[in-house]
C-alpha cells in the first residue's frame, strides 16, 4: 500500500533482550496496525530474533542481532536499518492500539514537526501510565494538561523540553541523523530525555498525540522484577551522572543528585514496608546507585554514530488485515467468546472482545497473544478510574459506552455494533447503504 498525501513512510523499531515471548506478543500487535506503509526493525538477542522469525510474517521483518545491554546503542542500530521518513519506537513489553501509527503519523504532515509522542496505558489497560510532560536540565518533569483528543504541537521555551516516552514516540529520520540518534553513554534510563533536550536546543517542535495509545506492561528485566521492584540501580545512577554532566549547571548538580538519592531511598523503603525487599537490599541497592553515579562521571560523552540511510531500502510489512469485528457477551460465556475470537483471528479478522459479569468489578483490557483485544469487568464496575464506584445500567448501554471509549484509538466503526446500539445518525446511514 502507498501512503496518501501527508502520510509518511514509517519504520517501527523494537529493541528486545531476554524477553522473546513478550517480543512475539508485541510484534503480533504491530502486525495488526492499520497504516498504509510501515516496516518493522527488530533489534534483539539471539533468542528474540529466533522468536520473531518464527512468526508467520517473520521473514518480512528487518532483524538486527545485538547482545549488549545498551538501549541507546541498540536503538541506533535500529535507526541505521530504518528507511522510513519517520522512525517510531516501542518497547518489547508493549502493544499498540490498532490506530497507533495512524494517529502518531498525523502531526508529521506539518513540516515543522520533528517529533511526536502518544499516551501510554498501564498494566490494567485502563489507567494512564503516561500522558504528557515537559522536562528540564535536572531531569525534573512537569505534567502538561490538555483538553480534548486532538494533537497539540508544542515549541520548547528554551528552559524546558517536551518529553516523549520511550515506548511510544516517533521522530523524523533526518532529524535523528542530524543529532546523531541516541547517546550510547545512556545504557539504560534517561536516553530519550537526553534526546528531547537536544531536540529542544535545536529549536525543533514536538507534537503530543493523545489518541496514539500504547499499552505497556513493565515486564521484568535485569534492572527490575515483574512487580517493578528494583534489582540493581547502578545503571540508573550512571545515566543520571551522564545526564547531569550534559544538561545541568555545575552549581546545581550536587543538590539535584542528593534529592534524587533521597527519592530513590524513599522508593526502596516503600518496597521494604510492602515486604518486597529486605533492609539489606535497601543498603545494597543504594550502594549500587552511588557506584553507578561514580562510573557515569567518567563515561565518554557525545560519541554519536553516523546514521546513514539504510542500504536495503524500505521493506513494508505486507500482512493481509481483514475486517475488525466486535464479540461480546456475559461472563458465563467467556470460554465460548474467547474461542470465537481465536477463530475470527484464524479467518483473518481483528476482534475486540467485551465480556461483562453482573458485578461491580473494575475493568481491565489486554491484548491476547493470539491476536485480539479483550476487555473484562463488571457490568456495574468502573473502567476509567475517575468514574463513580458503582454504575447502574443495562448490558447494551455498557457495551456501547466501552466501545466508544476505545473506538477512536482502535479505528473501530460504529457499524460494528448491533443496529439497536448505534446512534440514530449512524443507523440511518447504514440503512441507506
Amino acid at each position: 500500500m502507498t501512503p496518501s498525501a501527508g502520510q509518511p513512510t514509517i519504520s517501527v523499531v523494537v529493541v528486545s533482550r531476554r524477553r522473546p515471548e513478550a517480543l512475539k506478543r508485541a510484534l503480533v500487535g504491530i502486525s495488526q496496525l492499520r497504516y498504509p506503509a510501515f516496516e518493522v526493525v527488530v533489534v534483539a538477542d539471539t533468542a528474540g530474533l529466533a522468536a520473531a522469525k518464527d512468526l508467520p510474517f517473520g521473514d518480512q521483518l528487518k532483524t538486527v542481532e545485538y547482545e549488549t545491554p545498551n538501549i541507546s546503542a541498540a536503538r541506533n542500530r535500529g535507526i541505521a536499518h530504518a528507511a522510513g521518513e519517520v522512525v517510531a519506537f516501542m518497547d518489547d513489553d508493549a502493544v499498540p492500539e490498532t490506530g497507533w501509527l495512524h494517529h502518531l503519523a498525523a502531526p508529521f504532515a506539518k513540516p515543522e514537526v520533528a517529533a511526536a509522542g502518544g499516551y501510554v496505558r498501564g498494566r490494567n489497560g485502563i489507567s494512564f501510565q503516561w500522558r504528557a510532560q515537559s522536562v528540564d536540565g535536572t531531569g525534573a518533569g512537569l505534567p502538561l494538561a490538555f483538553t480534548g483528543d486532538d494533537p497539540v504541537v508544542l515549541t520548547p521555551d528554551g528552559q524546558r523540553a517536551i518529553k516523549t516516552e520511550g515506548t511510544n514516540m516517533a521522530f523524523r529520520r533526518e532529524v535523528l541523523a542530524e543529532l546523531g540518534g541516541f547517546d550510547p553513554a545512556f545504557h539504560y534510563y534517561l536516553d530519550e530525555t537526553d534526546l528531547n533536550l537536544r531536540l529542544a536546543a535545536a529549536g525543533h517542535k514536538t507534537a503530543i498525540v493523545p489518541r496514539a495509545e500504547v499499552h505497556h506492561g513493565y515486564a521484568e528485566n535485569r534492572q527490575r522484577t515483574a512487580a517493578r521492584v528494583p534489582r540493581d540501580l547502578s545503571e540508573i545512577g550512571a545515566s543520571k551522572a551522564v545526564f547531569l554532566r550534559k544538561h545541568c549547571s555545575d552549581g546545581q548538580r550536587d543538590t539535584v543528585w542528593t534529592a534524587f538519592c533521597r527519592a530513590q531511598r524513599r522508593r526502596l523503603l516503600a518496597h521494604m514496608v510492602a515486604g518486597h525487599i529486605m533492609p539489606g537490599d535497601v543498603r545494597r541497592l543504594m550502594r549500587g546507585l552511588q557506584q553507578g553515579y561514580a562510573e557515569g562521571l567518567s563515561r565518554a560523552l557525545g560519541q554519536m554514530p553516523e546514521l546513514t540511510r539504510a542500504a536495503e531500502g524500505f521493506a513494508p510489512l505486507e500482512v493481509k488485515i481483514g475486517p475488525q469485528v466486535v464479540i461480546f457477551g456475559r461472563f458465563w460465556r467467556k470460554k465460548t467468546l474467547l474461542r470465537e475470537a481465536k477463530d475470527a483471528v484464524q479467518d483473518g479478522k481483528s476482534p475486540s472482545v467485551f465480556i461483562f459479569s453482573r458485578t461491580g468489578l473494575f475493568h481491565s483490557v489486554r491484548f491476547d497473544p493470539a491476536g485480539f483485544w479483550v476487555q473484562r469487568g463488571g457490568l456495574f464496575g468502573r473502567s476509567e478510574r475517575r468514574q463513580t464506584l458503582f454504575r447502574i445500567g443495562g448490558f447494551g448501554a455498557r457495551l456501547r459506552q466501552e466501545f466508544q471509549r476505545v473506538a477512536a484509538q482502535r479505528l473501530l466503526s460504529e457499524t460494528l455494533l448491533p443496529k439497536r446500539l448505534q446512534t440514530k445518525q449512524q443507523a440511518q446511514k447504514r440503512s441507506r447503504t
